[in-house]
């Protein structure tokens, strides 16, 4: 990716501290080696000597960007991370590729569908979903100029909605619906936008919220609609468990709040591995199946009022 590139060079030669460190997974800085030198480290495929390197790095004032699968970066990396970086809270930016149903065609391996929730419980870790490559654009340079360790779902799908600045811990708002209101985050944000334009068509009001950052999360904009009464639709390509739906749920139950929430997410399953369409229409989160189901569900919630 580009676009992706070149704002790491520009990040690397204005900050001496940068460091650029991948596990073997070139895919997104495969020109940078040439660009940068020995500011350029791979580890080969080691994400646990990567993020024991990037840790030992951090100690000394840099700040390196670490990059690797998903499934691997999150999962086999893991007590690295928690241990490494995450009790002496250091400077290190965690990028995953691949993460979510972009895993299309790969089993539960290699399927990074619990990312979120990983990431999220380690304290002082920072985790954020941009809804497409330049949501993540704008919000990279924030990220990395914070003093958190972070997380990121990196995303290089393009979408035709340009995006607004990033705000840190807040969360984007296309609009607000009186009669539903849709949370979501990464690479469903652009199936969730086109549901919301189809929805919002046919006379149906729906808002729409990308909720880019989820720790810190925006519990201004939950608590908000959530007093608003209109059901709200949690989108996402994670489990139903430890992801934006419990995020909500934890909000809620903080400001002591009661809501009609409903969960579109993997339900304590993977997903059956296939191209990507095919996944989206077999586990019902393409745009049609998702206007379906918010029309459907807000039609039974009308029946069970009356």
């Amino acid at each position: 990716m580009k676009d992706y590139q070149e704002l790491i060079l520009h990040t690397v030669q204005t900050d001496p501290r940068f460091i650029v460190m991948t596990a073997e997974n070139r895919a997104l800085v495969r020109e940078l080696p040439k660009l940068i030198g020995k500011r350029f480290i791979d580890t080969g495929i080691t994400e646990q000597t990567m993020i024991g390197m990037a840790a030992g790095l951090a100690l000394q004032g840099r700040i390196p960007i670490c990059h690797a699968l998903t499934s691997f970066l999150t999962m086999r990396a893991f007590e690295f991370i928690r241990t490494d970086i995450g009790i002496p809270n250091l400077r290190v930016k965690l990028s995953g590729f691949i993460p979510g149903v972009l895993s299309d065609a790969n089993g539960p391996t290699h399927q990074a569908i619990e990312d979120i929730s990983i990431m999220r419980g380690i304290p002082g870790m920072h985790v954020f979903a941009p809804g497409d490559a330049n949501d993540m654009l704008k919000m990279l340079p924030t990220i990395w100029a914070s003093e958190h360790p972070s997380y990121v779902r990196v995303l290089t799908q393009s979408s035709t909605y340009d995006h607004e600045t990033f705000v840190y811990g807040k969360a984007e708002t296309l609009s607000i619906g009186t009669d539903a209101n849709i949370f979501t985050y990464g690479f469903l944000f652009n199936e969730s936008f086109k549901a919301w334009q189809m929805l919002n068509d046919m006379g149906i009001s729906t808002g729409l919220i990308n909720m880019r950052s989820l720790k810190p999360v925006d519990e201004e904009v939950i608590v908000k609609l959530a007093k608003q009464n209109s059901p709200m639709f949690v989108v996402e390509d994670h489990f139903k468990t430890g992801g934006l739906y419990s995020i909500v749920a934890e909000v809620l139950l903080k400001h002591q709040l009661t809501a009609e929430v409903h969960s579109i997410s993997f339900n304590e399953k993977w997903f059956k591995p296939g191209l990507l369409n095919d996944v989206l229409e077999l586990e019902k989160m393409n745009a049609a199946s998702l206007k379906k189901t918010i029309i459907t569900t807000l039609s039974k919630s009308t029946a069970n009022a009356n």
